[in-house]
């Protein structure tokens, strides 16, 4: 009897180890990736540290992509939370930590010198790395162009990674993201240098375009930083956060394309 009762006890804990019978037979059409976003880092290290911290520290992504030479590292996988956003907002997602996968890319960052900051360029080998790796991650995610963000734009305030050396028009001409018209910007920028919009036309067309802030018609400094962070994506040589002809008339196109 006892040897009886230990087979019945064994069996129904091996039941209960294998989990449930699950019919998958049907499949919803009303699904798609929980995967919104890709978010581009930088780690402002280099590789032996950006390792420490990206797997041993607080803070991780899904991948790591090394300089030179150019390696793409996978550190959590993607059906899995990496925490590398933070507090962050997107078309109107907060806290895309759920949504998104992070790709950190080995580059110190900035140097702050006497005679200003000084920012590190990408080596063209490790954005090529990258763009293989994106365009995997967006065709097994059926992404569009407008998935794919640095942290400085879900989080304006307080990131400035990937910094404006990052090669954004690369990915553009990748096929990866939208860029604007250069002769659209040159055709707006005439009629917006006659005359500029008011500050709440500007708050107006950064939230249409996915950033998050107050449309309150005050050019605040949280503002000034949401301006900056479009004018660092799209035009690097000045991001002043001023809001001038040229960026109405980026902003403008951007918001026409999408």
């Amino acid at each position: 009897m006892k040897s009886l009762a230990l087979l019945l006890i064994l069996a129904l804990l091996a039941g209960r180890a294998a989990g449930p019978r699950i019919d998958t037979r049907y499949s919803s059409r009303g699904q798609d990736s929980r995967v919104q976003y890709i978010v581009l880092h930088y780690t402002s290290e280099g590789l032996p540290g950006s390792l420490r911290q990206l797997t041993q520290g607080e803070v991780s992504s899904h991948y790591l992509i090394d300089a030179e030479p150019a390696t793409i590292y996978r550190l959590v996988e993607e059906n899995r939370r990496a925490w590398h956003a933070g507090n962050s907002q997107w078309h109107g997602r907060t806290w895309l930590n759920a949504s998104s996968i992070g790709i950190e890319l080995v580059n110190p960052g900035y140097l702050d010198t006497p005679n200003g900051r000084l920012w590190y360029p990408y080596p063209a080998k490790q954005i090529d790395a990258l763009i293989v790796l994106l365009k995997d991650i967006v065709k097994r995610h059926a992404l569009g162009p407008e998935a794919i963000v640095g942290h400085s734009d879900i989080a304006p305030l307080r990131k400035v990674d990937p910094g404006p050396l990052f090669p954004w028009k690369r990915l553009a001409e990748a096929g990866l993201i939208v860029w604007p018209d250069a002769r659209r910007v040159a055709e707006l920028q005439t009629r917006y240098a006659i005359r500029l919009p008011d500050v709440a036309w500007f708050q107006e067309q950064l939230a249409r375009h996915g950033y998050a802030l107050e449309r309150h018609g005050v050019l605040d400094a949280a503002t000034r930083r949401v301006i900056a962070a479009f004018q660092m994506k799209y035009r690097p040589a000045r991001f002043d956060g001023e809001p001038d002809a040229e960026t109405a008339a980026l902003l403008a196109t951007l918001n026409e394309t999408g």
